[in-house]
C-alpha cells in the first residue's frame, strides 16, 4: 500500500476554493428527467391531463457525492500539494546549496539527492536564484554562475559521487572569484558528507568561515554512525596480508566484513571486523594460500558502495619467489647471523616466498631451485657457476629471469661470464688501518635507476668492495654508486632478464647496508624486474597511462576521459586528482594501482560547531500530487458524463445493468478507469515518442549508439559520433544529423547503417526478442561496431572483463568465423590509405567477417559485401568526442593529436564502407576488366 507520508502545499490560498463547494452542489444536483414513450392513438392525450406543475426529479446522492469529489480535487490540484515536503528551513533570497559530492556521499547519495531535488523544487515554487557549489577539485572548474531553479536542477541531475576527497580550498577560491552580491542576504545550505578535509588539509573551518559571511548556514548531515568507513592499503607480513579499517568517530559499536576479490569480482576470502566503542580503526588479518594470496585484485568493506571502501592491488602486492644460493663456508644453524643468507632471508619474507634448495645426491642446488617456477635467484659470494649450471642459469636469464649476485672473497677472487660488468680481481678495502681511504656512503640515485626516489640513510657505510673495470658502457649499467663514483650496483639485460651484482657482500662483512631499510627496499624494487611492470625498461620516468578508473561507487570503470599519464616513479608519493584519478596506470600487462585512500589517512568528522541549524537527510524527495489529482477528477468527469448520458436515456443500456448503477458500480468504475487511463496515456505516449524517433532517423542519415545504461559511457558514445560526423560533414560529401541512442531492447535498429556498441564488463544479457532483432540487423546490411575499450587485444578473449562480456554477448548471437583486418581490406582504403586502426588507445587489433566464410555462410554476410560486425578495443568514440566547444575531450595515448587524426580517418572509411559496401574493392580488379573488354 502507497504511504504518501506528510502532504503540504505551495498554493495554500487555493484552497478557498473549497467554500465554493455548497454552490456547486446546488448547481449540479438537478438531473432533467428522461421522457417516456408511449405508442397509443392521438385521442389518449386527452385523457389524463393535470395542471399541477411538476418538480424535476433530483440527482442520485451518489452521482452528486461524485461530482464534488470531481470538483474538491481540481480545487487541490490547484493547491499543487507535494507529498514529503522537505524539512530544510525555506527563506526568500537567494540559495546557496554547498554539496559534497566526494567518495565519502556514496553510500548516501540517494537520499543526499532526494533532499537536493526537494530544496530545487522549493526554489523553483519560491523563484529564487540558486548557486550549486560542489566541493570536490574539478579540472576546469567553471565560475559560479547565479542561475535559474530550473538550471540549477539540470546542473545537479548531472552530479555524482566522484572518487576523490572534498578540497575545501578549491571550493573557496572559486567562491571567492565568483563574487556573488548580495552578501548577508544568502541563504546557505550545505549537504556535508561529515568528513573534513580529506585532501590533508584542515580547511573545513576556513570555508565556513567563508560561507558564513554570505548568510547563516544549514548544516544537512548524516548521523555519527552514518559516515563513511574507508579502507586502506594493507600491509605484508609474511604470508598474510594486514588491511586496516578506519571510521571518523568512535561513536558506538559497529561491525561488518571486509572480502578479498579476484578477476571477474570472484570473491576469494571474506574476514569480519568489529570496532569497539571509541576505536576508529580496526585491522584484520587475511591469510591464504600463496595461489588465491597472488590472485587478489581489491580489497573492498562489503556492503559500502564507495570508492575509499576499495583498495586496488597490482602486481607488486603478489608474493613472488625467491631462491636464494650461498656460496658455503659459513655456519647456518650454529651461528645464524654470520650465515651470508641470514640477512636476505629477513629482507625478502615480507614480500616473497623464501625457497632454498632441497640438495640430493645428484642434484645441485640451482638445478632444484630452476626446476621448478622462480621469480629471481640471488647468489651470495658464488663466484663461478660452473658445468650444468651455468648454463641453466643462462637459459633461465635469457627467457626472462632475474639472477641478483651478491659479492664475498669467492667472487672477489673467481668469476665467471654472468656479470652485468668485468671486474677486477680482488677487492677494495676503505677504513682499514693499512688503507687512506675512509669508508664510503652512497650517492644520491641518479633518474634512471629503479632504486631513483628511495631515501638513502646517512650511517649507511661500506667497507669493502669488488671494482669494475672501466669501459664506455659501465655508466649506463651502473644503478647505485658510492660518493667517490665507484658502481655499488651494476646491471646488464641478458635476452629476456637481468644479472645484477651487488659489489658488497650479502652480509655485515663489507658493508652495515643490510641493517637498514634501504636494503629491503632495494631488493624489492630489483624483484618489480620479475613481474611484468618495468620488467623491461628501467626507465622509473616513464609514463603510465591510464588504463581503469575508479568511480565513486568503487566500480572500476573506462579510464576518465580528462586522465592524464602518471610517471613510474611517482605513483606511490601521488595523491588522487582530477588529472590523475584514482584506478589503475599501465596495460593489461602490468600496471600500477592508485587509491583514494593512502596508508596514512585519518578520517576527521566535520566539526559542525559553525552551524546555525543542523538537520538530517530526507528520506525520500518530494512527490508532486498535481498530476496524479487532475487524473483522477478527469477519470471521475468521464464517469459522471457517462452516467449522465445513461440516465437522460441518451445512451441506452440493458434494464438488468441500467439498474445495477449504484453507489458501488460507481467505485468500481471509476478505479478501473483510474487504473487504466495512465497506462493508456503511457502507451500513447511511449508510440508517439517512437513516430518521433522513426522520423528523426528516417528523415535524415543518422549514427547510432547502443545505451548502455552508464552515463558517463553514454555521454562519451554521443559525443563520439557527434564529432566523426562533423569530420564527414566537412571532409566528404556525407551529411549526417546528430546521432541518436538506441536501446535494443525496444527500438528499431533497421533506420541507421551503423551502430557503435561499447561493451561494459556489466553488459545485461539481452532478452530473446533483443538478440533477434540485432541478429536481423547485422544480416540485412547493418554493421556494428562493438568496442571493449580497454585495450585488449580480442585473440585473448577472456583475460579482461570487457572481453568476457563481449564473449556471452556474442555467444548467443549468429556470428560468422572472424579474422584481423588484413593490408587489402576495403578498410584500408574506403576513403584514407590507413595502415592501423587507433582510437583514445594505439596497437589493439581490428576482427571482421573472415572473408573466406561468404560461400560457406551467405547468411551472415550482407549482400554489399560488408561485414556486419567489427571488434575492436581501441575505446574509438573518446578519440573522436568533442564538446559543446568543439574542442577533444579525451586524450589519446600514446601519440597524441597524431593519434587522434588517425582516428578520425578510420572512422571516415567505416561510415564510407558501411554506406556504400566493397566498390573500393571492386576498383582494383577495373584493370584487367579493361583489359578483357579490349580483347
Amino acid at each position: 500500500m502507497l504511504s504518501l507520508g506528510p502532504i503540504g502545499f505551495a498554493a495554500p490560498l487555493a484552497l478557498i476554493g473549497l467554500a465554493a463547494l455548497p454552490v456547486i452542489w446546488w448547481l449540479l444536483r438537478v438531473t432533467p428527467p428522461a421522457p417516456n414513450r408511449v405508442r397509443f392513438p392521438a385521442i389518449q392525450l386527452l385523457l389524463g391531463l393535470n395542471d399541477e406543475d411538476e418538480t424535476p426529479a433530483q440527482t442520485p446522492w451518489w452521482l452528486m457525492a461524485l461530482r464534488l469529489l470531481a470538483a474538491t480535487l481540481l480545487i487541490l490540484a490547484f493547491a499543487e500539494p507535494v507529498a514529503n515536503p522537505t524539512t530544510a528551513e525555506e527563506g526568500s533570497g537567494p540559495l546557496l546549496l554547498v554539496v559534497d559530492d566526494s567518495w565519502a556521499a556514496a553510500p548516501d547519495w540517494n537520499r543526499r539527492a532526494a533532499t537536493l531535488d526537494g530544496l530545487l523544487a522549493n526554489a523553483r515554487r519560491a523563484d529564487r536564484d540558486v548557486v550549486v557549489l560542489p566541493t570536490t577539485p574539478r579540472a576546469n572548474a567553471a565560475t559560479l554562475n547565479v542561475m535559474t531553479a530550473d538550471d540549477a536542477s539540470a546542473f545537479a541531475a548531472a552530479l555524482a559521487p566522484r572518487a576523490l576527497g572534498t578540497d575545501f580550498a578549491a571550493a573557496a577560491t572559486r567562491l571567492t572569484q565568483a563574487a556573488l552580491p548580495n552578501q548577508g542576504d544568502w541563504q546557505v545550505i550545505w549537504l556535508s558528507d561529515g568528513l573534513a578535509d580529506t585532501n590533508g588539509s584542515p580547511m573545513a573551518q576556513a570555508f565556513a568561515d567563508d560561507l558564513a559571511r554570505h548568510g547563516d548556514i544549514t548544516l544537512v548531515s548524516p548521523a555519527p554512525g552514518d559516515l563513511a568507513l574507508a579502507i586502506r592499503p594493507p600491509s605484508q607480513i609474511g604470508q598474510t596480508l594486514d588491511v586496516t579499517i578506519v571510521r571518523p568517530a568512535g561513536n558506538g559499536q559497529h561491525g561488518g566484513r571486509i572480502a578479498a576479490f579476484g578477476s571477474g569480482d570472484r570473491r576469494l576470502s571474506e574476514a569480519e571486523f568489529a570496532f569497539a566503542d571509541g576505536e576508529t580503526q580496526r585491522t584484520v588479518t587475511i591469510d591464504m594460500p600463496l595461489e588465491l594470496r597472488n590472485a587478489i585484485t581489491r580489497i573492498a568493506i562489503t556492503g559500502e558502495q564507495s570508492a575509499g571502501a576499495v583498495t586496488l592491488l597490482d602486481d607488486r602486492w603478489q608474493r613472488r619467489t625467491v631462491g636464494l644460493v650461498a656460496g658455503g663456508g659459513k655456519a647456518d644453524d650454529a651461528q645464524p647471523l654470520l650465515s651470508d643468507l641470514y640477512y636476505l632471508r629477513r629482507a625478502t619474507s615480507p614480500f616473497a616466498e623464501i625457497r632454498e634448495a632441497r640438495t640430493g645426491d645428484d642434484t645441485s642446488e640451482v638445478e632444484d631451485l630452476l626446476s621448478r617456477p622462480l621469480s629471481m635467484l640471488i647468489t651470495a659470494d658464488v663466484g663461478q657457476l660452473v658445468g650444468n649450471d651455468a648454463d641453466l642459469v643462462r637459459n633461465w636469464v635469457e627467457t626472462g629471469g632475474t639472477l641478483v649476485r651478491f659479492a664475498g672473497p669467492r667472487l672477489a677472487a673467481n668469476t665467471d661470464d654472468l656479470m652485468p660488468v668485468a671486474l677486477r680481481g680482488g677487492g677494495r678495502a676503505l677504513g682499514g688501518a693499512l688503507t687512506w681511504a675512509a669508508p664510503q656512503g652512497l650517492a644520491p640515485f641518479e633518474e634512471a635507476s629503479p632504486f631513483a626516489g628511495l631515501p638513502i640513510p646517512d650511517d649507511v657505510e661500506i667497507n669493502r668492495q669488488v671494482l669494475a673495470e672501466p669501459s664506455s658502457d659501465l655508466t649506463n649499467n651502473t644503478w647505485a654508486r658510492l660518493t667517490d663514483g665507484t658502481p655499488l650496483v651494476t646491471a646488464a639485460q641478458r635476452g629476456e632478464g637481468w644479472v645484477v651484482l651487488f659489489h658488497v657482500s650479502a652480509d655485515t662483512d663489507w658493508s652495515n647496508l643490510p641493517l637498514s631499510g634501504l636494503y629491503v627496499e632495494m631488493l624489492r624494487r630489483l624483484l618489480d624486474l620479475s613481474r611484468g611492470t618495468g620488467a623491461n625498461d628501467t626507465d622509473t620516468a616513464q609514463l603510465l597511462p591510464p588504463y581503469q578508473s575508479l568511480d565513486g561507487n568503487g566500480r572500476l570503470v573506462a579510464p576518465a576521459p580528462l586522465a592524464q599519464p602518471v610517471a613510474q616513479k611517482e605513483i606511490d608519493a601521488l595523491r588522487p586528482s582530477p588529472a590523475h584519478p584514482p584506478g589503475l596506470y599501465g596495460t593489461p600487462d602490468g600496471f600500477r594501482a592508485l587509491n583514494v585512500i593512502a596508508a596514512d589517512t585519518v578520517l576527521t568528522p566535520l566539526d559542525t560547531s559553525f552551524a546555525t541549524t543542523r538537520t538530517a537527510y530526507a528520506g525520500s524527495s518530494e512527490t508532486e500530487l498535481k498530476p496524479w489529482l487532475l487524473t483522477l477528477a478527469l477519470a471521475l468527469l468521464l464517469f459522471d458524463g457517462l452516467v449522465a448520458l445513461v440516465l437522460s436515456g441518451r445512451l441506452r443500456v440493458p434494464p438488468s445493468l441500467a439498474a445495477r448503477l449504484g453507489t458501488g458500480a460507481s467505485v468500481l468504475l471509476a478505479a478501473a478507469l483510474l487504473i487504466g487511463l495512465p497506462d493508456q496515456a503511457s502507451a500513447q505516449e511511449e508510440a508517439k515518442a517512437g513516430d518521433d524517433v522513426a522520423l528523426l532517423a528516417t528523415l535524415d542519415t543518422r549514427l547510432a549508439y547502443v545505451i548502455t545504461g552508464d552515463a558517463t559511457v553514454d555521454e562519451m558514445s554521443r559525443a563520439g559520433l557527434s564529432g566523426l560526423s562533423q569530420v564527414l560533414r566537412s571532409r566528404t560529401a556525407i551529411e549526417p544529423a546528430e546521432p541518436l541512442g538506441v536501446n535494443v531492447e525496444r527500438d528499431e535498429l533497421a533506420f541507421y547503417p551503423m551502430l557503435y556498441w561499447p561493451v561494459l564488463p556489466s553488459q545485461p544479457a539481452l532478452s530473446a526478442e533483443a538478440l533477434a532483432s540485432v541478429d536481423n540487423y547485422m544480416k540485412r546490411g547493418g554493421t556494428i561496431l562493438f568496442d571493449t575499450m580497454d585495450h585488449q587485444r580480442i585473440e585473448a578473449i577472456g583475460s579482461s572483463p570487457g572481453n568476457d562480456a563481449l564473449r556471452a554477448l556474442l555467444g548467443n548471437l549468429d556470428v560468422p568465423p572472424l579474422e584481423p583486418v588484413g593490408e587489402d581490406h576495403v578498410l584500408t582504403k574506403a576513403f584514407y590509405l590507413l595502415r592501423t586502426f587507433p582510437g583514445r588507445w594505439a596497437g589493439g587489433d581490428l576482427w571482421v567477417q573472415a572473408r573466406g566464410d561468404a560461400t560457406s555462410s551467405p547468411g551472415t554476410l550482407n549482400q554489399d559485401g560488408v561485414t556486419p560486425l567489427l571488434i575492436g578495443s581501441n575505446d574509438f568514440a573518446a578519440a573522436w568526442a568533442i564538446d559543446a566547444r568543439g574542442l577533444p575531450m579525451a586524450q589519446p595515448v600514446p601519440g597524441g593529436e597524431r593519434q587522434r587524426e588517425m582516428a578520425r580517418r578510420f572512422g571516415v572509411n567505416l561510415v564510407m564502407y558501411a554506406l556504400t559496401g566493397n566498390y573500393k574493392a571492386d576498383q582494383v580488379h577495373v584493370p584487367a576488366l579493361l583489359e578483357r573488354l579490349g580483347q
